[in-house]
């Protein structure tokens, strides 16, 4: 047995989960995974994993739930509990990653996404499920789900449910559960509110505490370009050209896709090559020579071919489709900016996927900068730059004797400036051709407060000090103008207010209500992007109390 298999079989998994990582290119467990895994499959204790993101407890819970549910029965079997919709997906999308051939059903449940739907895939039996507090208690309660042959419980990122005001809905939920289950809960913090939660509910817990060594550094720089999908080609190329001396990884999202870069690449002079699960083990090791030794400065690579990569210097990583999550991300990225060594991170992000990098920045809490992709001109300016510079560094280190001679001659017949256009018309027409470009459509709003799509972020000056939970914003948010729940996204409450995403015409009618003087109400406005900076930005001065709104609502 290899020995990448051998110490995930250490652990206790059997073949299939073993083929399933072998196939997913996992190289070996990370210190959550050999400390959580063991312990879920001894059918014992219950677990508190105090765990950040990037450290792969998602395979810690997710593997031994596969192996531990009955597959005869249909009946639900194991319920993860994520604070965001968007967590909720990724976990589903990595159980199904890791089943391998076994026969399993899962399904993601959340607000936002049509109820019927999910009602008719619950009655056909699921086995396991991955839910948001809200719907998941929406489906208890309307009798289309239960929780009684329920095995497993996770609760991921405890901490975020505090934070977004869900701790009650939780509570409901576990109090819901049988007698006989596992509870694992997982988070990243451990606030009191927790450690009451996990007294209440846990049975003799085993703690299991790990760092995580694959955060983001301080030496990555981290830049995300709007654009289209069609565009994201060109915006590359435009990029490549923009960066002198480019070293860099290129993540793509499929075989496919690294294919059909690489060879664009290749075709338009950039010195590439591609490796996914298809190429040879011998194939693959002539890539990775060439690209250490530098012959070629771009490689193209998915997830799994690149895990287990060690190369120094990278320049760039770049992120030509969006990571599946903030796992991913992070993984990513952390190839570069290693060893003192300052590195660029830089992700291409579609209108559409404008949420999934917000929740990406929000569970890395990391700050991503945005950037304009640059002009042609810019290009074009800074390739002039360099020719200059190293013709006139080659002028002043000297020539070759032999090229003396010829130089005479040609002076001969031509003037110097005349010899110098040619030489430069000869050399450099096509790399100053400003053709070789096409034109990219610019997406999405420009101001930083609005997002393509048309979703803007608001501050109401409400929060828990005022007794405002999720459920009373949007109950707040929907008596005011004509919106539905599923428009309100991304609830979080602080202590004296909230931040919300709601679409930007739906933002407009917000604030006029709440301005207009017609409705007595809160004061609402659009938030920055950096959340927390809001708070400062609105109450410079002092902080905003219970006693301050009354007075405002009185006047």
């Amino acid at each position: 047995m290899p020995e990448t298999q051998n110490q995930f079989a250490q652990l206790g998994l059997n073949e299939q989960s073993i083929a399933a990582l072998t196939v997913k290119g996992f190289e070996e467990p990370t210190p959550i995974q050999s400390a959580v895994i063991p312990l879920l499959l001894a059918d014992k204790r219950d677990i508190i994993g105090q765990a950040q993101t990037g450290t792969g407890k998602t395979a810690a819970f997710a593997l031994p739930v596969l192996e531990k549910i009955n597959l005869t029965q249909k009946k639900t079997q194991a319920v993860i509990l994520a604070p965001t919709r968007e967590l909720a997906v990724q976990v589903a999308e990595e159980i199904i990653s890791l089943k391998g051939k076994r026969e399993v059903t899962v399904l993601p449940v959340y607000g936002g996404a049509y109820i019927g739907d999910q009602i008719r895939r619950l009655e056909k039996g699921v086995q396991i499920i991955t839910a948001t507090p809200g719907r998941l208690l929406d489906h208890i309660r309307r009798g289309t789900l239960s929780l009684k042959n329920v095995r497993f419980f996770i609760l991921d990122e405890a901490d975020e449910m505090l934070n977004m005001g869900f701790i009650e809905e939780v509570e409901s939920i576990m109090s819901e559960l049988p007698a006989e289950k596992r509870i694992a809960l997982f988070s990243a913090t451990m606030p009191q509110r927790i450690r009451d939660l996990t007294k209440k509910y846990l049975n003799n817990p085993e703690s299991v505490s790990v760092k995580s060594e694959m955060m983001t550094t301080g030496l990555t720089e981290q830049i995300w370009y709007e654009v289209h999908e069609r565009d994201k080609f060109e915006a590359l190329c435009r990029i490549i050209d923009m960066e002198d001396g480019i070293y860099a990884l290129l993540f793509c999202r499929t075989k496919n896709d690294t294919d059909q870069i690489t060879q664009k690449l290749q075709d338009r002079g950039y010195e590439a090559e591609g490796m996914h699960g298809d190429i040879s083990q011998h194939q693959r090791e002539i890539i990775l020579d060439r690209f250490r030794r530098k012959k070629i400065n771009i490689l193209a690579a998915t997830d799994v071919a690149a895990r287990g990569l060690d190369i120094n210097d990278l320049t760039h990583v770049i992120n030509y489709s969006l990571p599946q999550g903030p796992e991913s991300y992070v993984h990513r990225i952390g190839r570069t900016g290693r060893a003192g060594k300052k590195g660029i991170a830089i992700t291409f992000v579609s209108p559409s996927e404008y949420r999934k990098l917000a929740f990406i920045k929000h569970i890395t809490k990391t700050e991503i900068q945005k950037k304009n992709i640059p002009e042609i001109k810019d290009i074009i300016a800074l390739k002039r730059s360099r020719i200059i510079s190293e013709i006139s560094e080659a002028a002043a280190a000297g020539s070759k004797d032999y090229f003396a001679t010829m130089a005479e001659e040609l002076l001969e017949k031509n003037t110097p400036a005349e010899l110098v256009r040619a030489l430069l018309s000869l050399h450099y027409s096509d790399e100053l051709d400003t053709s070789s470009y096409a034109s990219i459509k610019p997406s999405g709003h420009q101001k930083r407060d609005e997002i393509s799509g048309g979703a803007t972020r608001l501050f109401i000056a409400l929060g828990k000090n005022t007794g405002y939970s999720p459920q009373k914003i949007v109950k707040l948010l929907s008596e005011t103008i004509a919106i539905q729940s599923a428009e309100i996204d991304d609830i979080r409450i602080f202590p004296d207010y909230t931040l919300v995403s709601v679409p930007f015409k739906k933002a407009e009618e917000i604030i006029n209500a709440f301005t207009s003087g017609k409705k007595k109400g809160p004061f609402v406005k659009k938030a920055r992007e950096n959340s927390k900076e809001t708070h400062k930005a609105f109450f410079p001065k002092k902080e905003y109390n219970k006693k301050a709104y009354q007075r405002r609502k009185q006047q």
